[in-house]
């Protein structure tokens, strides 16, 4: 069972990644997220100056009354140049951290061509963790296939769960290229599994970030299984709204989400706690 630090039946909080809104940016992430009534945000941090500022994200968080719940850090293909080297990525997503008053931070397992950032991996994120005092929590990726076959890309693979990693981050889409039972996964995982990228996917080889329930994954069954393990972390919505047409539709999209993962996490109450009787 995932152990839980929350007292009584607090409902899992649901936040929503900056992600979600792209193209859009930060700032439109922290609106939609008070208006469609999230608990917080989780930062992906990009090329935008705002994603990078720790003093601009808490005044954001403050004016949209909207904490942030995890920072992302700039591991991503596309997020080479942020930040300069791959320790410092690192490094400073922990500061950053920090600053806005979270502990996790998300990070994607290192590429192959990464010297020894990627041989010594493990023990360097666990000395930064100790550091900071947050928790890196690695993120399970999928295959890259090249005319049929698997390339490697990840070092040492991009499946964490077998992997001596301390805290991990599940992610449907990516659970899907790479045909995994995300429900299985996280059973396997226990007390590693620390953060859950909420979205689905489809066994076609495209990470889509779908809405749930328009995918192939176990998500029900996966976030029920979060609820009645009174697991202590956070569900971020990170669900690709790029092809949505225009905001109408990205916010039907999100606020769908949100519901979806609102009934799923709510908290079941029993006849006793209803203050019903048995007959």
């Amino acid at each position: 069972m995932v152990e839980s630090s929350k007292g009584g039946n607090a409902p899992i909080p649901v936040a929503l990644s900056s992600a979600s809104v792209y193209p859009l940016n930060v700032h439109d992430a922290f609106a939609v997220s008070h208006d469609l009534g999230y608990d917080g945000v989780e930062v992906l941090v990009t090329g935008n100056q705002v994603s990078q500022d720790a003093l601009a994200l808490n005044r954001l968080a403050e004016r949209y009354e909207q904490p942030v719940m995890a920072i992302h850090a700039p591991t991503l293909l596309l997020t080479q140049q942020v930040w300069g080297t791959a320790w410092n990525k690192i490094e400073s997503a922990a500061s950053m951290a920090v600053q806005v008053g979270c502990d996790v931070v998300v990070a994607h397992p290192p590429f192959r061509w990464q010297g020894t950032y990627a041989t010594e991996f493990a023990t360097g994120i666990r000395r930064i963790m100790e550091e900071y005092g947050i928790k890196i929590a690695v993120e399970n990726m999928y295959p890259w296939r090249a005319r049929g076959r698997e390339a490697k890309m990840y070092l040492p693979h991009w499946n964490p769960v077998p992997e001596p990693y301390e805290f991990v981050t599940w992610d449907f889409s990516h659970s899907a290229i790479a045909d995994m039972d995300s429900a299985v996964a996280m059973r396997d995982l226990g007390t590693r599994l620390t953060h859950v990228h909420l979205c689905d996917g489809l066994n076609n080889g495209k990470d889509e970030h779908l809405v749930p329930g328009r995918g192939t994954q176990p998500v029900i069954e996966a976030i029920e299984y979060l609820r009645d393990s009174a697991w202590d972390g956070v569900v971020a919505v990170e669900v690709s709204t790029r092809k949505a047409k225009g905001a109408g539709e990205r916010e039907a999209w999100l606020g769908e989400t949100l519901q979806f993962a609102r009934r799923h996490l709510a908290p079941v109450s029993t006849g006793a706690e209803s203050g019903s009787h048995s007959i």
